[in-house]
């Protein structure tokens, strides 16, 4: 199966996690997850991912709270695609600020979210892609 590039995925609840996982392997994704934003942040520290795909509303630091701490840290930044219940215009335009290429509302489409992780990743590469 084509390798189509490696995803951490980072939420809180195990169900959707799970259901999450399996949808980006059965894709050809190569997928890590956390069940913490704090979890997360070690993993980042030791390995590289294409994109992150984070849920908002977790206990400890929100993923929100998560994209800053990278951002403080200096690190280059995977396209960051956010999944979750937090659907107001003013999470969104939160989302917006801490430059995610994508803002999903749960639930979202098998389609819609891979469609998301598709040009998120393209975009990526591309060579005018914006740092």
């Amino acid at each position: 199966m084509l390798q189509r590039g490696r995803i951490l995925i980072v939420d809180d609840e195990p169900d959707t996690l799970g259901l999450i996982e399996l949808t980006l392997k059965t894709a050809g994704y190569v997928v890590e997850t956390a069940v913490s934003a704090e979890q997360a942040l070690l993993l980042l520290d030791a390995q590289q991912y294409d994109l992150l795909l984070l849920d908002v509303m977790m206990p400890g630091l929100t993923g929100f709270d998560m994209v800053r701490t990278l951002q403080r840290r200096g690190k280059d930044l995977p396209p960051i695609i956010f999944l979750t219940a937090k659907g107001s215009d003013e999470d969104r335009k939160v989302g917006e600020s801490l430059q995610a290429s994508a803002y999903l509302v749960k639930p979202a489409t098998r389609g819609r979210l891979l469609d998301a992780i598709r040009r998120a990743l393209e975009q990526a590469t591309r060579p005018d892609a914006q740092p």
